[in-house]
């Protein structure tokens, strides 16, 4: 089978198409014919061995794929033609890859293949990073950066629907509108102004509740900023390349939060909190009250265009591979 890999950790460019055997599903495992494969952000940083805990080369990446159920181990209760969705630990990025039959997720009513595959990390993510997390209420005004990317615009659609004021961040004003598009309120074109600037003006200089920084670095620092006493900040990535570093004075005397959110590591230690948000949004997504946003396919063999396509801030909404 066709699969990528990353034979050393470095630019996308080390992404490389090659030939590998198709894997047997052990116990409690199905074998998957991938129809779609999502690209994560933590798929880039891996890539570049900057992930804490990611995988060391040579492997094949991807932690997130919607196809067809191909075969099943001992144990496991599905059958062979079933359309499914699943994280995987890895090896996304190909034409079969195996699942553990526990994690596999039914496709929402009237979703494409496609759309699904962008369904798990971002939409998971958002919906997590926003109540069980966040523990955010209708009222509240929420700060979200990358607002017209994956998770972005997961989150400004799922607080938009939970009557939360949006604020988010973009580099583009064609980004922008997405967003606004989604349910944003308020669209701040970081390159061009303070973001801390403008929350002031739009909060009447109280600040938001909630921030959501997948981006780490300065912006971190600078999202406290932004908090009004007694807010929260949920840090689910570092898209910088830099991890963010909090000013304690400002936790301390806003009596602010911060809060620390990794998805693998929250279903491997508390699944039913993680996974407790999938009834609600598939029927979110069934009825069409919130849609995946899928920005751009790419084939499978283009994997390196599409990780440099997301890394030159090209994108919105999710990116897939298509074998």
């Amino acid at each position: 089978m066709r699969a990528i890999e990353v034979p050393a950790y470095g630019d996308a460019d080390v992404l490389t198409t090659t030939e590998r055997p198709v894997p047997e599903p052990d116990e409690g495992e199905v074998r998957l014919e991938v129809r779609a494969a999502g690209i994560n952000f933590a798929d880039i940083m891996q890539r570049r061995g900057h992930y804490h805990g990611g995988p060391e080369p040579p492997y094949v990446p991807g932690m997130e794929v919607a196809g067809v159920v191909d075969a099943v181990g001992d144990g496991v209760n599905r059958e062979p033609g079933e359309a499914v969705v699943s994280l995987v630990e890895a090896a996304g990025y190909a034409e079969y890859t195996v699942a553990d039959a526990r994690g596999l997720l039914e496709i929402p009513e009237g979703m494409g293949v496609e759309e699904a595959a962008g369904f798990p990390v971002q939409w998971l993510t958002a919906h997590n990073c926003l109540h069980e997390w966040g523990g955010l209420e209708a009222g509240e005004t929420v700060l979200i950066h990358a607002a017209a990317g994956g998770v972005g615009s997961a989150a400004v659609q799922l607080a938009d629907e939970a009557g939360a004021t949006v604020v988010g961040t973009a580099s583009t004003e064609a980004k922008l509108e997405v967003a606004r598009d989604l349910g944003m309120d308020h669209g701040i074109r970081y390159t061009e102004v303070d973001f801390v600037d403008r929350v002031e003006d739009v909060t009447d200089g109280e600040g938001v509740e909630l921030v959501l920084d997948g981006i780490g670095g300065e912006t971190t620092d600078r999202s406290l900023q932004a908090l009004s006493s007694f807010g929260r900040m949920v840090s689910y990535g570092a898209a910088s390349g830099e991890p963010g570093r909090p000013n304690t004075a400002d936790l301390l005397f806003g009596n602010k939060r911060v809060i620390g959110y990794h998805l693998g590591r929250a279903i491997a230690e508390e699944p039913m909190r993680v996974m407790g948000a999938v009834p609600e949004l598939s029927g979110l997504l069934a009825d069409g009250t919130v849609a995946v946003q899928v920005g751009h396919t790419f084939d499978l063999e283009a994997a390196a265009e599409a990780h440099a396509f997301i890394e030159d801030r090209k994108s919105s909404g999710k990116v897939l591979l298509v074998p």
